[in-house]
């Protein structure tokens, strides 16, 4: 006749088998999980329409080395609070390459070339600044209308292109443009190509 098995034993034999049933059980969902599993990272931005495109596709200059950091740049960096960078990522802009970047100037010449149209043509209002209703229809000569983030207040225009943004300003004493990224974070209420004024 067996020996019965003592209490302690017992309990500990009923628990290895409770772990190699759950173990099996594991292994056998993990095995039946589809393939096709849903990815969790978020979708590639939608590509935008494109306006003020030059006829011709200029080629990228030669890349220049980066720039060096002095040694009194890195000691402000240093001073700077330890979350500065990532409460100031809202304003952080899209990386653009030497093609995109030379892609952005010919467009931005393109519109520094109708923009001086309404500046030659005169008729400026208050402080210097022209009429939004006339910057925008410069910009839509060239094909830029609301889907292209088109933002115009007070003499300033800002603009994507579908391959990067033209920003500046147009007033009776100065034309400037700037060829930048889409902001990751822009001012609500405006296009892409706008700073965010606020603060996280």
């Amino acid at each position: 006749m067996p020996m019965p098995m003592p209490m302690p034993i017992r309990r500990s034999a009923a628990a290895a088998a409770l772990v190699a049933i759950a173990v099996t059980g594991c292994g056998t969902q993990k095995a039946e999980r589809p393939q096709s599993a849903p990815s969790w990272s978020s979708p590639p931005p939608t590509s935008r329409p494109k306006c003020a495109q030059p006829a011709v596709v200029p080629s990228s200059p030669p890349s220049s080395p980066a720039p060096r950091v002095s040694s009194k740049h890195q000691e402000q960096n240093q001073d700077l609070a330890p979350h500065h960078a990532e409460n100031h990522a809202y304003r952080m802009q899209a990386r653009m390459t030497a093609e995109k970047r030379a892609i952005g100037e010919a467009s931005a010449k393109l519109i520094r070339t109708e923009l001086e149209k309404v500046r030659q043509e005169g008729g400026a209002g208050e402080y210097g600044a022209f009429s939004d209703e006339r910057i925008a229809a410069a910009l839509n000569r060239l094909g830029c209308g609301e889907e292209h983030g088109v933002y115009i207040g007070n003499g300033f225009y800002s603009v994507h292109t579908g391959v990067t943004c033209v920003s500046g300003r147009v007033t009776k004493d100065e034309l400037t443009s700037k060829v930048h990224g889409a902001y990751i974070e822009p001012q609500p209420g405006t296009g892409p190509c706008v700073k965010n004024r606020g603060g996280h």
